[in-house]
């Protein structure tokens, strides 16, 4: 189970995308690959790891910095937001 999923289970982390008119399906984690590539992610129950997000609507492009915390045994995820910043999208 990705990262993007566990979080799209939790109700906080759909209120943000909510608020900031992001479709579920129009984020993605930067750097995913590499906190999964991590020796130490198999060994760890809990992850916590600084992250960006970045969202898009059709008017701009939302980037959310903050941490992540995930239990990967019981398959929670919370990211615990520290900052946003909003770029107009000329896509």
């Amino acid at each position: 189970m990705s990262i993007k999923e566990l979080l799209l289970n939790g109700r906080s982390f759909n209120e943000i995308l909510r608020q900031f008119a992001i479709d579920k399906g129009d984020f993605t984690i930067k750097d995913e690959e590499a906190l999964f590539s991590s020796k130490d992610f198999l060994t760890k129950e809990i992850l916590k790891e600084r992250i960006f997000i970045q969202g898009k609507t059709k008017d701009e492009i939302v980037n959310f910095f903050g941490t992540i915390h995930c239990n990967l045994l019981s398959k929670l995820a919370v990211f615990e937001l520290d900052g946003v910043e909003r770029k107009a999208n000329v896509a």
